[in-house]
């Protein structure tokens, strides 16, 4: 069966969902096919993640994370308020709990202006006005930061797919991708696809699909697993809201931290493993072509003799629930093991280059027909329309 198309988007989570919108919205009567290889929406980095609406006051002033998280953050909020989506904008704090931690508190402040983010330095007596059960001598509060269930932004987003006549089609995946002066040919598991363009929004496997155009630039994706606790019901009356330790410089992931999630349930983590399968979400879970391929990636054993220390320690509190727990203890010294029951992990889809750094802002590819999302993790389901409305700006100039 030949389907012909303007527009296929491959891959069904936050981001491909959120292109397929937009551009519906800015091209009525176009026609769009979305195609996901799993049987629902979200099932990987969308649907487990901790849920949060970040403000964007970590990243680099300037930066596409930078500017797309504070007016996506924006964007997504009015999207749930007109969808009726449950959301909350309940702030965080960011702490301090050592005094070594002060000077990049401090920065962090700084940089928040620099992002156009409003941010509190508080001290001690004002934070636990905030979170009364939380340890630190000083913290960083950030109002507009929220939570929100992105599984339900996506059913959403599919909604208003449909209604503009557009289609997801599910238990797809693509096999490979043909292009020509007149569009792409897809060749997927169930389908043969014709489309004047094609954006591959496909998450873990967005370099492999990449490849088979030769967009990928030498990138690939490398996983890291996530994983998560939550708090026990009678004891999630610990965390109010959101609260983050000061991320450590030496290691490009922010730490474990304290999140109230939409429906009142308190996750903790993640903390960050190498995932040794693309969809790696236990130990357990070993595909032999991914070790194979962290095995000869030389930019990978760069990375490793470079965090080697701190990446011990993530794997440590991976295999080592009290170590993991003294990590929660800095934050909230209350906590104990019995109140932590494990929740599903996640993985990070995140880009290395061929020199083996970790990209640090998200990454758009094109090639002849097709554009390609290479690089979007955090903060990217709070960015998604805002990445969506950049992606529809590169097929109109395209």
């Amino acid at each position: 069966m030949l389907n012909r198309v303007d527009l296929t988007v491959i891959g069904a989570g936050i981001i491909g969902l959120a292109t397929a919108h937009r551009y519906l919205a800015a091209h009525p009567g176009k026609s769009v096919l979305v195609v996901e290889k799993e049987s629902g929406l979200a099932r990987h980095q969308t649907g487990r993640n901790s849920g949060v609406l970040h403000s964007g006051i970590y990243y680099l002033p300037g930066s596409m994370k930078a500017q797309m998280a504070v007016s996506g953050r924006s964007a997504m909020v009015d999207f749930c308020k007109e969808n009726g989506v449950p959301h909350e904008v309940c702030g965080k704090v960011i702490v301090a709990t050592r005094r070594d931690e002060l000077d990049r508190l401090h920065s962090l402040q700084v940089r928040a202006g620099e992002n156009g983010l409003e941010a509190e330095l508080i001290d001690r007596k004002r934070l636990v006005e905030i979170e009364p059960h939380c340890a630190g001598i000083e913290a960083v509060y950030v109002p507009s930061t929220g939570i929100v269930s992105y599984d339900a932004v996506c059913d959403a987003l599919r909604d208003r797919i449909e209604l503009a006549g557009g289609s997801v089609r599910y238990d797809t995946s693509v096999l490979g991708i043909e292009e020509s002066e007149e569009g792409a040919r897809i060749s997927t598991s169930t389908c043969e696809i014709k489309a004047s363009l094609v954006v591959n929004c496909a998450g873990l496997r967005c370099d492999q699909v990449a490849q088979m155009v030769s967009a990928s630039e030498g990138n690939r994706i490398v996983p890291f697993r996530g994983e998560y606790f939550e708090i026990v019901p009678e004891r999630s009356h610990l965390v109010k809201g959101l609260i983050y330790p000061v991320p450590d410089p030496s290691f490009p992931f922010l730490g474990v931290h304290l999140t109230r999630m939409i429906d009142g349930s308190v996750h903790a983590g993640p903390n960050a493993v190498l995932a040794l399968a693309r969809e790696g979400y236990r130990w357990r879970d070993i595909s032999a072509v991914q070790v194979l391929e962290h095995l000869t990636n030389r930019g990978l054993w760069k990375l490793a003799r470079k965090y080697w220390r701190t990446g011990a320690e993530e794997v440590w509190r991976s295999m080592n629930k009290r170590a993991f727990v003294r990590a929660l203890q800095r934050l909230v010294p209350e906590i104990r093991a019995e109140d932590l029951e494990a929740s599903p992990a996640g993985v990070r889809a995140q880009a290395m280059d061929a020199d083996g750094q970790l990209l640090d802002d998200f990454a758009i590819t094109q090639a002849r027909n097709s554009l390609h999302v290479l690089n979007a993790p955090s903060p990217a389901a709070t960015a998604s329309l805002e990445i969506a409305d950049q992606i529809v700006r590169m097929i109109d100039a395209h």
